[in-house]
């Protein structure tokens, strides 16, 4: 199996799903967009992970390769690859298939936990939080569901928290990848995302408990394995 991996900023790169598939002998490439990075062609990966990051899902004028990630976030999709989109790229996802990315009422950054919609519940991924399980969340902006896509899971603060379109294409909107230092690397670089707020944590909340990026790490690879299996 090939993973090719787009990173928009330095701080959001793999985290732990690059031990996951290296533990599994599975090749990793990627493309750094913020340094010019040249993109792939499906023909060359099986699976596409695309991360996270501060832009916008529709800041093409602001970000040049945005035009040609999205074309070939949509290529992917129609070969068939596997498509993973994590906060951003998930957001990216849903714009390529059609739905709106929009500025949620409240940021919702720190561990809150996502619940299975009815749809959910009865997904080979959405039933994995079944318990609910706190998890780490870092946006201010939010997707519509896309035509034709299961809605999969929501929280108290963002109803839109992850979706499935066919069986090749997943949307998470939160973060189970990051691991304690990566967190720590985006409280530094986007500290002004911590004002106060309803669903926002300070830093102390956020990095406080190792346990919690532990937790987060095993139900990751439980996602994997039933997403690329």
């Amino acid at each position: 199996m090939r993973v090719h991996y787009l990173s928009h900023v330095p701080f959001e790169q793999l985290g732990a799903m690059e031990a996951w598939f290296q533990e599994r002998d599975i090749s990793i490439r990627h493309s750094l967009l913020f340094a010019d990075g040249a993109l792939p062609t499906p023909a060359d990966f099986d699976v596409l992970v695309i991360m996270g990051g501060p832009m916008g899902a529709d800041d093409d004028l602001q970000f040049p390769w945005m035009s040609t990630e999205k074309a070939l976030i949509r290529d992917s999709i129609a070969a068939g690859k596997k498509v993973l989109g994590i906060c951003l790229g998930a957001q990216l996802i849903a714009r390529v298939l059609g739905a709106p990315v929009t500025p949620s009422s409240e940021k919702e950054i720190g561990w809150f936990p996502v619940y299975p919609t009815p749809a959910g519940k009865s997904d080979s991924i959405g039933k994995l939080f079944a318990e609910a399980p706190a998890v780490l969340h870092w946006h201010g902006d939010t997707f519509a569901i896309p035509d034709g896509a299961v809605h999969l899971l929501e929280s108290e603060g963002c109803r839109n928290q992850a979706f499935r379109y066919g069986d090749n294409v997943l949307a998470l909107q939160f973060h189970l990848e990051l691991e304690a230092s990566n967190a720590a690397d985006l409280c530094d670089a986007c500290s002004d995302d911590l004002a106060p707020g309803r669903w926002v944590e300070d830093r102390e909340a956020l990095l406080g408990d190792p346990q919690r990026f532990v937790t987060a790490r095993a139900l990751l690879g439980r996602v994997l394995n039933a997403f690329l299996a």
